[in-house]
């Protein structure tokens, strides 16, 4: 038997593409290193030799974060080859690793995000006003749904319900969560419905994609990226609107539980880094403005 990454590659089909890519790139680093060292199939693992595996990693100046996600790959790859009978016991069970530093998301300051959703018309005039409509539509779903890059680019025609004023996405693990859309947001979405998208022609390799690229094909992350790009006045990731989403949220008052919700986070503890930056945010308006703060 060998390591049978194609069969593990094909067991991730419900994760996401980049999730995907980074579990079979970090098994497959693994399997290389294994079979460096003599070893041919995993039933020549066990639990030392895995922990040797995160030492070495360690060795090679890895981050803390990286190591650890790697081990999350490695227990994976295991529970599926033991899953599926090709293993008696799995030596990753307890695996442990390093965790990785919890890292605060930069928000965009007010002028970046009103830059960005409110740009000067007047210096967009190169670009065709199909596109404008597309990329007005993108920024106001990522900032006013707090919506992933992939959730954004997997939308198809159906998931949009302008009557309610949501639409429906598909997070992590394939789980479907409905999320409101504010005014602007509906507003720009259903102008790029109407009088963007459709004058596109026929779209058959976009199917019922709701954001389309250059090409007529389906919207992927770089396409994504370059929209933010072409917008933002300083280098800014495509997640931090998400980021300011969930931020502006726990500001304005929204219950931890509920802005979860919205995220689609599997556990509270993720969601909780949004109070930090809050709390931070709060803490640095009290030292500008208080004149007993200093």
């Amino acid at each position: 038997m060998g390591f049978e990454l194609e069969g593990f590659a094909r067991s991730l089909s419900g994760e996401s593409e980049a999730t995907s890519r980074a579990y079979v790139n970090d098994v497959s680093a693994l399997v290389e290193w294994l079979e460096r060292s003599g070893r041919t199939s995993p039933s020549s693992v066990d639990r030392l030799v895995l922990r040797r595996y995160l030492a070495y990693l360690a060795t090679r100046r890895y981050a803390k974060r990286t190591i650890a996600r790697k081990a999350s790959a490695i227990r994976r790859y295991f529970s599926w080859l033991v899953r599926t009978g090709q293993l008696p016991s799995d030596p990753s069970r307890r695996l442990s690793a390093p965790a990785g530093d919890a890292r605060l998301p930069r928000v965009p300051s007010p002028a970046e995000l009103h830059e960005l959703l409110e740009p000067d018309r007047a210096a967009l005039d190169g670009e065709e006003e199909v596109w404008r409509l597309r990329d007005d539509a993108v920024l106001e779903l990522l900032y006013g749904c707090g919506l992933r890059v992939s959730e954004l680019c997997g939308l198809d025609l159906g998931d949009v319900e302008s009557s309610r004023g949501t639409v429906t996405v598909w997070g992590k693990g394939s789980k479907e969560r409905r999320v409101p859309a504010g005014e602007p947001a509906l507003d720009a979405l259903a102008a790029w419905l109407t009088k963007g998208r459709p004058t596109l022609g026929r779209l058959e390799e976009a199917g019922q994609a709701v954001f389309v690229n250059k090409r007529l094909r389906r919207l992927g992350p770089r396409d994504v990226r370059r929209i933010v790009d072409l917008r933002a006045a300083r280098p800014t990731h495509p997640h931090a609107l998400r980021h300011a989403y969930a931020t502006h949220l726990l500001d304005g008052g929204a219950d931890l539980r509920v802005v979860q919700e919205l995220l689609g986070h599997a556990s509270l503890r993720t969601t909780e880094i949004y109070t930090h930056v809050s709390t931070e945010r709060l803490v640095a308006a009290y030292e500008r403005a208080h004149p007993r703060a200093v």
